[in-house]
């Protein structure tokens, strides 16, 4: 292996986006779903790759990309998110809070507990963690995917094709099903802004954003005589991926094989570089929307590099459990949805529970384009309070994350399976009690 070899599978990559780009902006079926190009490309990969046909000769590294992209995403996170009070969430968005946490931890303790009580009856030999990849994928997407197979690690390597097909499902799962809803509701009358979903402006079916919508996607910090703004940015982020990926591996060999995921580590240590460089001054030269762009990239190549990289013969093996796993998740997300969302939101009710279903099947940024099209004008501030509740709700995922394959392995499936899917409906009964009054279903 050269270098050439990484350089030739961005290189490769980098050309099955900018066609998943072309075919998004012209393509009339594939706007009618809103795919995001990177994962256009992640499915031309895998038919073009090593996998199917061979066309593209991805190295044997391809898998590998997950892990290394995931670090970056994490490692941003201090540098992007608003840090509030618990306090301060609980008083003003409680609700939003309630109905995200309990949907969060339903996923993780549902998919084990029907893993463990039903798919291993009728499937013999399934792993403990195998009900995991309801949430991974669903919920989580293929960062939380690539996140939770590198918990696993050696152990169950066939974690990651489960992982990154189950979140492909999900965005299929997001933009279909939200879809659905959103037409269904705005015919009833149950949408406040939206009319007719065939008012949609076209910059949401093609992806291309007309002249006058288009706006900065940074700020330059510091002269370019001295450095690029993005490459400084970029490098940041580099170095704390790296540093976590050291970090990660010392702690290993001084355990004794213990593991603790890069990612997490980068999360952290991207916390520490912020604080220290708010201490010392230096974060006059950092732009959140800069490292947002940064981040965001590299989300973009985990997704199509995540996708590429599933072994079709991994997924022929566990087909059944997991098809059966997503549709009891999509049922139990469709239940929610009716019997807990809508009734604990005061207001705006499908606006936030669209937003809702969204992220919870296919990541959040698949939540704020199903909220564009009942909300373009962003007036049901479904965002706002998703932000103010994000910082706990992010903080006890990442815990979730980093220790939920290791603690499977250690034999606790089964408590937590019960554990998590109690707490969920405390959580999920807290939300309907914030909204008194309100406990009868408004479909």
């Amino acid at each position: 292996m050269s270098a050439w070899d990484v350089f030739l599978d961005l290189a490769w990559m980098g050309l099955l986006l900018a066609v998943g780009a072309l075919i998004r902006a012209t393509v009339p079926p594939v706007q009618a779903l809103f795919l995001p190009a990177s994962l256009i490309a992640g499915v031309l990969g895998l038919i073009l790759g090593p996998a199917v046909f061979g066309v593209i000769p991805f190295s044997e590294l391809i898998s590998q990309y997950s892990g290394l992209l995931i670090a970056v995403v994490f490692g941003a996170l201090p540098f992007t998110m608003r840090i509030v009070s618990v306090k301060s969430v609980i008083r003003s968005v409680g609700s939003m809070w309630a109905v995200t946490q309990g949907s969060t931890l339903m996923q993780w303790g549902f998919g084990l507990l029907m893993s463990l009580m039903l798919l291993s009856l009728i499937f013999g030999g399934l792993p403990d963690g195998f009900g995991l990849m309801l949430a991974a994928g669903f919920m989580g997407g293929h960062g939380t995917a690539a996140a939770v197979a590198e918990g696993f690690g050696d152990r169950w390597p066939d974690a990651a094709s489960l992982g990154f097909t189950s979140a492909t499902i999900g965005i299929f799962v997001a933009i279909i099903g939200g879809i659905t809803i959103i037409k269904l509701e705005s015919r009833r009358g149950g949408t406040a802004y939206l009319q007719d979903f065939a008012d949609l402006p076209r910059e949401l079916r093609t992806g291309v954003l007309e002249q006058k919508s288009r706006a900065p996607i940074g700020r330059a910090t510091v002269s370019t005589m001295s450095i690029d703004p993005l490459m400084l940015h970029a490098s940041i982020l580099a170095a704390i991926a790296g540093a976590a990926y050291l970090i990660s591996e010392w702690f290993s060999e001084v355990t004794g094989g213990l593991s603790f995921p890069a990612f997490a580590v980068a999360f952290i240590v991207g916390g520490l570089v912020l604080l220290a460089m708010r201490t010392t001054g230096a974060d006059r030269v950092l732009d959140s929307e800069t490292m947002n762009r940064v981040s965001g990239s590299a989300t973009d190549l985990l997704v199509a590099f995540g996708i590429a990289a599933i072994s079709p013969a991994v997924v022929a093996r566990y087909w059944q459990p997991l098809a059966l796993l997503l549709v009891g998740g999509l049922i139990l997300l469709l239940f929610s949805y009716v019997f807990v969302w809508k009734p604990s939101f005061r207001d705006h009710k499908v606006e936030q529970s669209v937003f809702s279903f969204g992220w919870q099947t296919g990541t959040v940024p698949m939540g704020i384009a199903l909220l564009r099209i009942v909300d373009p004008q962003m007036r049901s501030k479904t965002l706002d309070y998703y932000g103010l509740a994000y910082i706990p709700i992010n903080l006890g995922d990442i815990v979730l994350m980093a220790f939920l394959p290791a603690l499977v392995l250690a034999g606790f499936a089964w408590p937590l399976a019960i554990g998590l899917t109690a707490a969920a409906l405390a959580i999920y009964a807290f939300a309907l009690r914030l909204n008194r009054g309100h406990w009868h279903a408004q479909p």
